[in-house]
């Protein structure tokens, strides 16, 4: 079989349906490779600032490794940004879905906050609210986003700036993404892991 051949899903068969799980069971397997390649893609994406957004992404899991971060904290930091360029508006949830089957439940909802916590240093120039992060304020989780945005975000726009090349990224994006998903002994509930190793 090459191609199924039911034109609605409610019309496949198992045998289809079996080769089509073979061949998205392969397709699974290249997903650090398609990883690696929307983050070298960053480097196209929004202009202004003194570093582009993969530059921004590599500062970031530098500083994390730096900090003595673990695997998850570390991934977590250079693909924050990942969802930029589709969904300039809302790139923390695009971040956060692509991670959470793989990390910590505690890195997903970092990712899937930061964009509202990193206003704390702009939206006052814009007349909103700079501390809207405030409705997770009773979130075990309300200081981690704090210090992700603090120590790993918004400190990572520096052009000199000493950071490790995107090819040093890929084991470790390798063994995230190659992991079982959704598996509950990687997801950990309730687990947290310190973002710095001196914290």
């Amino acid at each position: 079989m090459q191609v199924v051949n039911f034109r609605q899903m409610k019309d496949g068969t198992k045998e289809e349906y079996h080769f089509l799980e073979g061949l998205e069971d392969e397709f699974q397997k290249q997903l650090p490779d398609r990883i690696m390649k929307e983050l070298a893609d960053l480097e196209e994406g929004l202009t202004g600032y003194r570093v582009n957004r993969l530059e921004h992404s590599l500062i970031s899991a530098t500083m994390a490794e730096a900090d003595g971060a673990d695997l998850d904290w570390i991934v977590a930091a250079l693909v924050h940004d990942i969802g930029d360029g589709l969904a300039p508006k809302n790139h923390d949830s695009i971040a956060s879905a692509i991670i959470a089957p793989y990390v910590r439940e505690e890195c997903t909802w970092v990712l899937k906050t930061h964009g509202i916590f990193q206003m704390v240093y702009y939206a006052h120039h814009f007349d909103d609210d700079p501390y809207a992060r405030d409705k997770y304020k009773d979130h075990p989780l309300y200081q981690k986003a704090i210090d992700f945005c603090e120590f790993w975000d918004q400190s990572a726009f520096d052009p000199d700036f000493e950071y490790k090349p995107l090819e040093y990224w890929r084991p470790m994006v390798e063994e995230v993404f190659s992991r079982k998903a959704w598996d509950p002994a990687i997801l950990q509930s309730g687990v947290e892991m310190p973002l710095r190793a001196a914290a």
